[in-house]
């Protein structure tokens, strides 16, 4: 019983080496090209996602797990994502002037259209399609958000460890989710491709 017990041990290990092996493969295939199976590759991935980001740590490549994570997830939720009409943007605060004049609350930090950073803009193309910008100081206030707003579809914007992060904590609630990477990430100053943006907030809207 003890050997059946063990053979059972070894080839489940080995399984999950062939899945997490092959789910890895056709990620970095993704990132470039169309594949099959979206869902199915970022399944596996989140499933072994801590010891993965372990090991991807050790060889200084962390964020590469993370943006093979979002593309999988963008791609298996796009069908799903194009059909949402009432949809919500959660945005990070570090893309906001050092010197912003608004204050915070618990949904976020109150933009005042101010002009110092890209978010005057953003609210004036968003507003336009229907949706409503939510600046975020953490990802603690998605919770919330989640909770008190009524919405359909997420499009999110930051880079891909919170994106990922985000992604794999509304899988769960089977909220439809969308994410945009900053082109440049960090705590302040950062940045996106704010056409790359546009075009993920009015995907479908025009069908």
């Amino acid at each position: 019983m003890y050997e059946l017990f063990g053979k059972f041990i070894v080839y489940g290990a080995w399984i999950a080496v062939v899945l997490v092996a092959v789910s890895l493969f056709f990620g970095y295939i993704a990132l470039t090209r169309k594949i099959m199976l979206y869902s199915f590759f970022a399944g596996v991935l989140d499933f072994f996602y801590m010891p993965l980001k372990t090991l991807y740590a050790s060889f200084g490549n962390w964020k590469k797990l993370d943006a093979i994570m979002v593309k999988l997830k963008n791609e298996a939720n796009k069908k799903r994502y194009e059909k949402t009409r009432k949809r919500i943007l959660l945005a990070p605060h570090c893309m906001r002037s050092l010197d912003c004049p608004a204050p915070s609350a618990r949904n976020g930090i109150q933009c005042k259209s101010c002009g110092k950073c890209p978010y005057a803009e953003i609210k004036k193309v968003a507003s336009g399609l229907g949706i409503k910008v939510f600046i975020l100081t953490g990802s603690s206030a998605v919770k919330y958000i989640v909770k008190s707003e009524k919405f359909d579809g997420i499009v999110l914007l930051a880079c891909n460890y919170e994106l990922n992060k985000v992604m794999r904590s509304l899988a769960p609630r089977n909220i439809v989710s969308y994410g945009v990477a900053l082109t440049k990430d960090g705590c302040f100053n950062t940045e996106a491709d704010l056409k790359a943006l546009y075009s993920v907030m009015k995907m479908g809207l025009n069908k």
